[in-house]
């Protein structure tokens, strides 16, 4: 058993000593849905730094923690605030709290997030699904000895995001009349923001929406087998597309603006699961 297989279970074993449910779905919170954790009924929270060896979330707007209970009739593991890779952890720490997700039980994973726009039809409040990523650029967290009882050691990856999944947003999304478009999303490691030349280049590889994070995630997810949906707010346009200076600030001014309608939207998808 290596290191990170250990803490794994460990860290598993401390989660399941804390709840007394089985979640069903689990939930990243992006930003835009920092307030999302309040329509979660029965919580149970653990903070993400009494778990183990586990990592610590340390982006503002990112409060690391895990939220369990219940949304409607659906039971729910969210996670207030991601790790991402710029942060400084390897990457198998990075989709560490995704796998601990599936293996308390989850069998689905809903990812958000706020991105950037690559594509020219989008506007910054444009919510997009997900329909397939892009990870090129940034370490796999397969890689290294495999853990045989997360998943197999080259697992498909034609269809991350369940194409069931993403039909349901856009059937809640039209009887909600929210706006939600498709599209491809590239993820970058960060912390830094793209140039405008490499913008120019992922648009011609066929990103729609670029962000530092999400794709991991949804890359270890698959590797377990779980139904992947995934849905990201463009804050911005990216370099190069607009006159707007990048902002961290900016980015979270935006998915605030926003953040009722994408709340909205996301749960009526829960209930519909």
């Amino acid at each position: 058993m290596t290191n990170h297989e250990k803490e794994l279970y460990d860290a598993y074993e401390f989660i399941i000593s804390k709840i007394d449910t089985k979640p069903e779905i689990a939930l990243v919170l992006g930003s835009g849905l920092g307030d999302f954790a309040d329509h979660i009924e029965d919580k149970t929270i653990i903070d993400y730094k009494d778990i183990p060896g586990f990592p610590v979330s340390t982006v503002s707007g990112h409060e690391g923690k895990y939220i369990i209970g219940r949304l409607y009739d659906k039971q729910i593991i969210a996670m207030k605030g991601r790790v991402h890779f710029y942060e400084g952890y390897p990457i198998e720490k990075v989709v560490m709290p995704i796998r601990l997700m599936k293996l308390a039980g989850a069998e689905t994973l809903i990812v958000t997030n706020a991105a950037g726009g690559i594509n020219k039809s989008f506007n910054p409040g444009t919510l997009m699904a997900i329909t397939d990523h892009i990870t090129s650029f940034v370490r796999s967290p397969l890689i290294g000895k495999n853990i045989d009882s997360l998943g197999v050691r080259f697992p498909d990856m034609s269809n991350v995001y369940d194409e069931d999944l993403v039909n349901l947003i856009h059937e809640v999304s039209s009887d909600l009349n929210i706006e939600v478009k498709d599209g491809v999303y590239l993820q970058t490691t960060g912390p830094n923001y793209e140039t405008p030349a490499e913008i120019k280049m992922f648009g011609l590889l066929g990103a729609d929406a670029v962000g530092m994070s999400t794709a991991c995630e949804a890359m270890a997810a698959k590797h377990m087998n779980m139904r992947v949906a995934g849905i990201s707010c463009i804050t911005n346009m990216a370099a190069g597309l607009s006159d707007t200076k990048l902002s961290h600030e900016e980015v979270k001014k935006t998915a605030d603006m926003i953040s009722d309608k994408f709340t909205k939207l996301v749960k009526e998808f829960i209930r519909r699961i």
